[in-house]
């Protein structure tokens, strides 16, 4: 695992649709509320994305290992998101970026792969975008996205409500990252588990 090249791209919903389609409409992407959705709605939903984002950092990346599409990840503004909305617990700061990950399901999945692509885009985040502090709102029976989120350096600061969901608000600086991760090479203990 540790040779795999992991890259990303904008999403490209000519390119990209069919894919993304079969992972968002697979159980194990319960979270992303689209296990129903048709082909037509998840390319509309990755237009809009697009849209959304114009020509800044933000919006939908497709994600790469070794030249073969395996995840999918978000990098949007919090306060052009349903965490801008009153009650959410978003106290925003210069240099925040929000982050929403998928990772393709497999049948046989590689040991420690999900904690490589967290890697990944956390440096994505802070190095390449230049975000100085990272935020996330994950469903709270989302129990392997905390320990994730864990490992990379995020601390909750609560659970709110968000959009159609209780949230579980974690923040994440770029401090917490490095020391945690190691500059970003490996994931921290958490529960006294390596992940």
């Amino acid at each position: 695992m540790s040779n795999q090249r992991l890259e990303s791209a904008r999403i490209d919903p000519d390119r990209d649709a069919v894919t993304v389609h079969q992972w968002l409409t697979h159980p194990k992407s319960k979270y992303w509320d689209m296990l129903d959705s048709s082909l037509a709605e998840v390319t509309t939903f990755l237009t809009d994305n697009i849209a959304d984002a114009g020509d800044s950092e933000h919006g939908l990346r497709i994600g790469y290992s070794d030249g073969a599409p395996q995840f999918m990840f978000e990098l949007y503004d919090p306060l052009t998101s349903d965490l801008a909305a009153p009650g959410t617990g978003y106290v925003h700061a210069e240099g925040d970026i929000g982050m929403h990950l998928l990772v393709a399901h497999a049948d046989h999945g590689l040991s420690g792969f999900t904690g490589k692509v967290m890697l990944y885009i956390m440096r994505t985040a802070f190095l390449e975008v230049g975000a100085s502090r990272v935020v996330v709102e994950p469903d709270v029976r989302n129990d392997a996205v905390q320990k994730l989120n864990a490992a990379v350096g995020f601390r909750v600061a609560g659970d709110y409500p968000v959009a159609d969901k209780i949230a579980r608000l974690s923040y994440c600086t770029r401090a917490d990252f490095i020391r945690v991760t190691d500059n970003g090479q490996s994931l921290g203990v958490v529960d006294d588990q390596a992940l």
